[in-house]
């Protein structure tokens, strides 16, 4: 196979794992079993490289990581060490400009994407797509439109696979700190009214036979980070009925602006109102278990309700990957009913 720096989502599956990342050739798969998903596209681990090898970076950063851990490295203690490492080699890899010929690609398939929506400068997300998945280890960056901050963002995201936590990851898992190689995805932003996810298992008991759904109104980043305590719906699989509803008090959420993403402070008459209705929960449950079903695995899946469309056409998918959750062990029945209804009573 001929590998390209840069693929179109609805050119790739789940075979791309190694070539794009887990995010973008899942995404590809969703496209495939005809989900809807923004119009993007996907650099390549090979982008990566090409970059790393044409501008020298690659040298220099195992020069910098050499420096830093030439007596060793202890997660513990060299915490201070671990952060100037990770500063030095994101301000090289931010602070170089992109090959041209990598330039021109990148601002040809940005050109191609304003045409195939139809909106000039069309705001996008770009975000990591690691071949191993490191969630929550590197960036995401919110409304970025423009070619030139295009190609800014999916630097400072090559960057980010040097945070500190990746850092410390990479050490713990025995992996090398010095060659990260990433695929980035940059897809067409949403109007979102509301956004989320959904746990197609409950993860803390491993409840196969229910889903679990969060959200809040605005981008679904304040659900992922933690920020806010989102709604929480938990529903039966197989019976597809809501069983347990938490509408949490939402003070702040995250919406487009200027400089990217803002923080915002929820309309009061919205504030304990659900930021999905039954139907879109059970839409968001229907299509989960779908995906759940192609890829063998409980699926951790990110969705975003569109308020340009009406229903089921608002809900559109922004990732999925396997999802993390406990072993559920062959104890008694009712013990396991009683952590069942302690998990949904803190939700």
């Amino acid at each position: 196979m001929d590998l390209k720096e840069i693929y179109w989502l609805d050119e790739l599956s789940k075979e791309h794992n190694d070539i794009v990342g887990k995010k973008c050739a899942n995404l590809g798969e969703l496209v495939k079993l005809g989900l809807r998903v923004p119009y993007g596209f996907a650099l390549s681990v090979k982008a990566y490289e090409t970059f790393m090898e044409q501008t020298g970076l690659k040298e220099k950063v195992v020069q910098i990581v050499e420096k830093e851990t030439k007596a060793g490295l202890d997660v513990d203690k060299d915490i201070d060490k671990m952060i100037e490492m990770s500063a030095n080699i994101r301000e090289a890899i931010e602070g170089y400009d992109m090959p041209p010929d990598l330039a021109r690609q990148i601002g040809s398939y940005y050109t191609e994407l304003q045409r195939k929506v139809g909106i000039a400068d069309v705001p996008c997300a770009v975000r990591s797509s690691g071949a191993v998945s490191m969630p929550g280890q590197m960036e995401t960056y919110l409304n970025v439109k423009g070619e030139s901050e295009i190609i800014k963002h999916v630097q400072k995201v090559w960057g980010s696979a040097f945070t500190t936590r990746a850092i410390v990851f990479r050490i713990q898992n025995n992996m090398p700190i010095s060659w990260a190689p990433i695929g980035v995805a940059v897809i067409m932003m949403i109007e979102a009214r509301s956004a989320g996810v959904i746990l197609t298992v409950l993860p803390t008991i491993g409840d196969l036979d229910r889903a679990i759904v969060e959200g809040n109104f605005g981008l679904g980043e304040s659900v992922v980070s933690g920020e806010i305590t989102p709604d929480s719906f938990v529903v039966h699989k197989h019976e597809m009925n809501i069983e347990s509803r938490s509408v949490a008090a939402k003070t702040k959420m995250v919406v487009y602006s200027d400089a990217g993403t803002t923080v915002e402070e929820v309309p009061l008459e919205f504030r304990t109102a659900p930021c999905v209705d039954d139907k879109e929960i059970l839409e968001i449950v229907r299509v989960a278990k779908d995906v759940e079903k192609h890829f063998g695995n409980p699926q951790d899946m990110e969705w975003a309700v569109d308020k340009r469309f009406g229903f089921p056409e608002n809900i559109f998918w922004v990732q999925a990957r396997g999802a993390k959750y406990t072993k559920k062990d062959a104890r008694k029945d009712e013990e396991y009913v009683i952590d069942l209804m302690l998990q949904l009573f803190r939700r």
